[in-house]
C-alpha cells in the first residue's frame, strides 16, 4: 500500500483537531522554522505584491512576512479550515489589518481569488494532510490564480535523506498508519510527483532535517 492510499483526516476531522490544538501549533517551530527560513530565503517575497496562504494556521508565517519581507504596499490573504486558527491569525495580524485578511475555508480545495490575480501562493505543512486528489487540486488552483511567472511556495513533511531522518520519517509514518490523529493527520510525502513540467518550472528544492525531522522546501514558477 502506498502513502496515498492511507486514509487522511476529513476536513471536519482536521478542523476538530486543529481547533483543539490551537496555539500549540507554534510549538512545532523547532523543526518547522528552519524549513520556513529556507523557503523565505529562496521565494522572493521582497518583490511580492499579492500573497495568498492556503492553511494559515496561527498566522505565524504571515506575521513574519508582513514584518520582515513584504513591501509595505503588498497585500496578504490567508485561509484556514479551523475557526480557532482564523481567530488566532486575525488577532496576530491586527497591526496589519489594512492589508492582511484572514478568511475561513469550508474545507473544499478552492482558492477565493480570480484567475491570474496573484504573484505568490504559499502552503506550509498542509499538503501532508491532504489526499493525493486534493493535493493535485491545490496545484490546479495555484496555477489558476497565479500570474505567469508567479510562484508556488510549499513546505511539507517528507521522506528522510539521511540515516537518522529516514528513521524519524519511518516512525512518523508508522504512527500515522496506526492512528493519523496522533500526528495531526500529517505524514511524510513527496511533492515532486505532483509537479507537471509543462506548467511549472522548479526554481528551488531542498530537504532540511532539523532534529531529524525531514521537510521538503519547494519553490515553483508558473509557466
Amino acid at each position: 500500500m502506498t502513502e496515498n492510499k492511507f486514509p487522511v483526516l476529513t476536513p471536519s476531522e482536521a478542523q476538530a483537531y486543529y481547533d483543539k490544538f490551537g496555539k500549540k501549533q507554534d510549538s512545532q517551530g523547532f523543526y518547522e522554522d528552519p524549513a520556513l527560513d529556507d523557503l523565505i530565503a529562496h521565494a522572493g517575497f521582497k518583490d511580492a505584491r499579492k500573497v495568498f496562504e492556503f492553511g494559515c494556521g496561527t498566522g505565524n508565517f504571515a506575521g513574519r512576512l508582513l514584518a520582515e519581507q513584504l513591501p509595505s504596499s503588498a497585500t496578504y490573504l490567508g485561509c484556514d479550515v479551523s475557526p480557532i486558527m482564523v481567530g488566532l491569525a486575525t488577532q496576530r495580524l491586527l497591526d496589519y489589518a489594512e492589508r492582511a485578511t484572514i478568511v475561513r475555508s469550508d474545507g473544499t480545495i478552492h482558492f477565493p481569488l480570480p484567475d491570474n490575480s496573484i504573484d505568490h501562493v504559499v502552503s506550509n505543512y498542509v499538503l501532508d494532510l491532504l489526499s493525493a486528489d486534493d493535493t493535485r487540486l491545490v496545484f490546479t488552483e495555484a496555477q489558476r490564480v497565479l500570474i505567469p511567472g508567479g510562484k508556488l511556495c510549499l513546505v511539507s513533511l517528507t521522506k528522510g535523506v539521511s540515516c537518522f531522518s529516514r528513521m524519524v520519517s519511518f516512525l512518523w509514518m508508522t504512527i500515522f498508519r496506526v492512528r493519523a490523529s496522533l500526528v495531526g493527520g500529517c505524514r511524510p510525502i513527496s511533492l515532486e510527483p505532483y509537479v507537471d513540467s509543462e506548467n511549472w518550472q522548479t526554481e528551488y528544492r531542498n530537504v532540511v532535517t532539523p532534529f531529524g525531522v525531514p521537510s521538503e522546501v519547494l519553490v515553483l514558477a508558473r509557466r
